[in-house]
């Protein structure tokens, strides 16, 4: 495990924060009326390298002039090297460049966090053995939990580009087609067993245009953020078959604001699980390839506590994204710089490490108890629901910033 690097940040080499110059994460931010434009977080302050590239103390082609990293990230491997080290040389202690740098600095408080990336295309996964167990055995019983091909890919599906939104974005309550085990019709309605999945997302850096080696695969995700993939279950139970799920997952998909690189995220590689059956040769993993990541969840009603509700790691995967992007690619299928990859719902095998409601409150039958006394099975109306999530280092930690969302009442349709 790699040490603190010290900056002339002071809030950088602080404990508690989640962005020390270790990590240097990278979002899209504005103050004010300005544009939105690109940054780099540390400590409680964004470095606006926009401005640092028009005046000539860097030097990227003018790919951080634009209100998205996608034209720095279609750059490649090179390139995201170099920023990193450059930005790390110039804000380490002891940096000359101190008086320079300290012009370009926002405080994190004044500023607005925009959609750090353009999505080019949404693909979510269904990785986690836990989570894939748990809602298996509710819907077809424990000796048939998991299906068939479960062991052997990464299933997945091709989700709304259009629906991803950043943190802060509030969540309308999605209406739907339901059909309860007591409808003898299916009515349309709000949805009443809203959900959410605590995810990661893998954003691709790099294109590519037919199959390509975990390895590779590896090579080309350029970063992570956390992720939310809201679901509306009632609306899922009626649609998803034959062809699974489809407008109860396009409600919205909210990211946290700032992408982790992967070389931030280099000391926490850790493996995935021994295998119950051998994978083919095309998923082989020639080393470590997730993350000691340590995830959790809190839930605020609207006027009161906040109560965490789960607590999980990244390391629960059954499936990597290197894994899940390079069977991606084995039909052929073009991936683009820009393409988001939902790691499916991260559960572990206790009930606190569950990461849906759908499994918390299993199908609503065992409502969670929450500070002050209240419950919920599914989400309500004026509820905020946050998620969090760091790689703990020694004496600092590598975070995401909150990835949170208020979910607020259906709208009358006409």
């Amino acid at each position: 495990m790699s040490d603190l690097i010290k900056s002339w940040v002071t809030s950088a080499n602080s404990a508690q924060t989640q962005f020390p110059l270790n990590n240097l994460p990278y979002g899209v931010f504005s103050v004010g009326e300005t544009a939105p434009r690109c940054g780099v977080a540390i400590g409680d302050l964004i470095l606006d390298v926009a401005t640092l590239e028009d005046v000539g103390v860097l030097s990227f082609g003018g790919t951080l002039q634009s209100a998205s990293w996608n034209a720095f990230m279609a750059l490649g491997p090179r390139a995201w090297g170099k920023l990193r080290n450059e930005l790390t040389q110039m804000l380490k202690d002891g940096s000359a460049q101190q008086s320079e740098l300290e012009l370009h600095l926002v405080p994190m408080a004044d500023a607005q966090l925009h959609m750090p990336f353009i999505v080019t295309e949404f693909t979510d996964f269904y990785a986690s053995k836990h989570h894939a167990t748990n809602v298996g055995t509710m819907f077809r019983g424990a000796e048939n939990a998991l299906p068939p091909n479960w062991l052997h890919i990464p299933i997945g599906y091709n989700g709304r580009a259009s629906s991803v939104v950043v943190s802060g974005t509030d969540v309308t309550r999605p209406h739907g087609q339901l059909k309860g085990p007591n409808d003898d019709l299916p009515r349309f309605a709000p949805s009443a067993r809203f959900d959410i999945e605590l995810e990661m997302g893998a954003i691709v850096g790099q294109p590519s245009n037919g199959p390509i080696s975990v390895a590779r695969a590896f090579e080309n995700i350029f970063g992570y953020v956390l992720l939310n993939d809201w679901s509306a279950r009632d609306i899922q139970a009626w649609e998803y078959q034959p062809l699974g799920p489809f407008q109860a997952k396009a409600t919205a998909t909210t990211i946290s604001p700032w992408i982790v690189t992967t070389a931030a995220l280099e000391p926490f590689r850790t493996s995935t699980p021994e295998r119950e059956t051998p994978l083919l040769s095309h998923l082989h993993e020639p080393g470590p390839m997730l993350y000691d990541l340590e995830l959790e969840v809190s839930l605020t009603p609207g006027g009161g506590a906040e109560s965490t509700i789960v607590r999980t790691n990244y390391a629960e995967m059954y499936y990597s994204a290197p894994q899940q992007l390079a069977h991606h690619t084995t039909s052929g299928c073009p991936m683009r710089v820009g393409d988001l990859l939902g790691s499916g719902t991260i559960s572990g095998p206790h009930r606190e490490s569950r990461g849906s409601f759908l499994e918390l409150s299993w199908g609503g039958k065992d409502p969670l108890q929450l500070e002050g006394g209240t419950t919920r099975s599914f989400i309500e109306d004026g509820d905020l629901l946050t998620l969090k999530g760091a790689a703990n280092g020694d004496g600092y930690r590598i975070g995401f910033g909150n990835c949170s969302g208020t979910v607020r009442p259906a709208i009358d349709l006409p």
